[in-house]
């Protein structure tokens, strides 16, 4: 990819959304090969917070929200400074428009965390840059409970099918509330990873809609 440029022409931010088990590092690695992007994923195997949180959400809430709040921020610096297109796991946004504000509404995160971690959040958000695109993975929960198993990671096994239930009515309200550009891929059916086929689906998905995003880089 020379000067930052992808198979569009031109310098692009592209960001994947979705739920615990969605697909989404799959599939960022996938279009990151097809389109010429580089892919940046979310910190879960070197966070230090990841598998306490899953033992006692209570306890280790704010400190595993702090992490991911900082840990994305400081990543979209250096991925919007180094001036090559690339397409990101999980959003900034999802941080605190799903996560945070899940585990808030289920009084596992205190008020006091909660408007700390708010401001905190608005702090930042007048140096963010929102995706050119947002690719939203849309699953039921039966299709995250497969996949999460299927990845077998241990810290995981003791996630609750209504802690999946409640972030999916949270998304559904994120995402239809999102005011810039998107794509909803239902993904209930598509195994993009084992079928070429579903992968072909998605990527004519994402090319018709950026043929007219990007006609003019």
């Amino acid at each position: 990819m020379a000067n930052g440029r992808d198979n569009f022409g031109g310098f692009r931010y592209i960001a994947l959304a979705g739920n615990i088990g969605a697909g989404k590092s799959s599939l960022t690695g996938l279009l990151s090969k097809h389109f010429g992007w580089q892919a940046y994923y979310e910190s879960v195997d070197d966070n230090p917070y990841l598998a306490d949180f899953y033992e006692d959400m209570r306890r280790w809430s704010f400190n595993l929200q702090i992490y991911f709040l900082s840990a994305r921020f400081r990543s979209q610096k250096e991925m919007l400074g180094d001036r090559n297109s690339f397409i990101q796991d999980r959003t900034i946004y999802e941080d605190v428009e799903i996560f945070a504000k899940n585990l808030y509404e289920m009084n596992l995160m205190s008020e006091r965390d909660y408007e700390n971690y708010r401001a905190l959040f608005q702090e930042m958000s007048d140096y963010l840059r929102p995706p050119d695109l947002l690719i939203y993975l849309r699953a039921k929960v039966p299709t995250l409970v497969n996949q999460i198993q299927q990845r077998g990671r241990d810290y995981e096994n003791s996630i609750r099918i209504d802690y999946l239930e409640r972030l999916n009515v949270l998304y559904e309200d994120w995402i239809d509330r999102y005011p810039h550009e998107k794509l909803i891929i239902e993904t209930d059916t598509l195994d993009f990873v084992n079928n070429k086929e579903d992968l072909g689906k998605v990527i004519s998905l994402i090319e018709q809609r950026m043929f007219g995003l990007f006609s003019n880089p």
